[in-house]
């Protein structure tokens, strides 16, 4: 996919802080989108100063849940998803596998987890990881009273959600949540979609966070592609989007939308010039990112 960042205009673009709440215009026609799969890189700091990243893959099909996970350094050349990650396909378990220089233990059981809509549990499972006889990641509601049972693995671990991808098919509506900074709260992002093949003056792009309009793109058909940059908990987030292929593409049905928090040393927008997580910067933090791809089609 080519740089958000490119074919965009300006003027197309509206930033208004009207609400999307209610059945206003923005909400009106309600097609949602159905999650299909959700991948979760963090980022993990084990106690010899050793960086890895940790990718957890969830996903939703006709034939139920399933959950993957991924290891390799930090940073890297490429990313987790691009083949050393292993599908668990029981419900519970425990499993040792290799990941390029690391030895890693992985306990799981989310045979009880209850689901939303989407594709990752939100409440009665656990997932532990244990990288060189350490522990490495903590997730889920269930992992306090499985943890007694790995006290030999110390100390406690010190990791951070960095990326996350969303994978949706169908409706020109999408809600999720993001977490932007740490010790920061979640907000709620709505994407809306109005228009189809045969509009051009009534193509538009509608972003809502928290129940409030920050963006506002209209003869979307025509720009395509463009960003925009929104303040959240007064921090500055680019926002991207590609529509593109949703209406010019005969082989492709997929559109894109980035959220991505600028880190303390960036003062530009990002461009994002594939799907991979950016190398960290010289002596900058990575900021937070969510990359939502939506299909018209299931």
């Amino acid at each position: 996919m080519r740089d958000f960042a490119s074919c965009y205009g300006d003027r197309a673009v509206h930033v208004s802080y009207s609400s999307c709440s209610g059945s206003g215009s923005v909400l009106s026609g309600r097609d949602p989108s159905v999650q299909r799969s959700v991948s979760c890189f963090y980022k993990v700091r084990l106690s010899t100063q050793a960086e890895i990243l940790v990718k957890v893959g969830w996903s939703k099909s006709l034939i139920g849940q399933g959950f993957s996970l991924g290891v390799e350094d930090y940073p890297c050349k490429e990313h987790a998803e691009r083949g050393n990650s292993i599908l668990l396909r029981k419900k519970k378990g425990s499993r040792a596998h290799v990941f390029g220089s690391s030895t890693v233990e992985i306990f799981w059981d989310i045979s009880s987890a209850k689901y939303g809509s989407g594709a990752e549990p939100i409440q009665g499972f656990y997932v532990v990881v244990v990288v060189n006889s350490e522990l490495g990641l903590l997730l889920g509601d269930m992992n306090v009273a499985h943890i007694k049972t790995l006290e030999e693995f110390k100390p406690a671990p010190e990791f951070r959600l960095i990326s996350r991808k969303e994978q949706v098919f169908g409706g020109t509506l999408h809600v999720t949540k993001a977490r932007f900074r740490d010790g920061g709260r979640d907000h709620e992002i709505l994407i809306k979609c109005m228009g189809d093949a045969r509009d051009t003056k009534d193509s538009e792009l509608f972003v809502c966070i928290d129940k409030k309009k920050v963006v506002h793109v209209r003869r979307l058909k025509w720009n395509f592609r463009g960003n925009h940059t929104i303040f959240v908990d007064g921090m500055p987030v680019d926002m991207m989007w590609d529509v593109h292929d949703w209406w010019f593409s005969e082989t492709s049905s997929r559109a894109a939308f980035l959220f991505r928090a600028r880190s303390g040393l960036e003062s530009r927008p990002w461009l994002l010039e594939d799907d991979t997580v950016d190398k960290e910067q010289a002596g900058s933090k990575p900021g937070f990112s969510l990359l939502i791809s939506a299909f018209k089609n299931s």
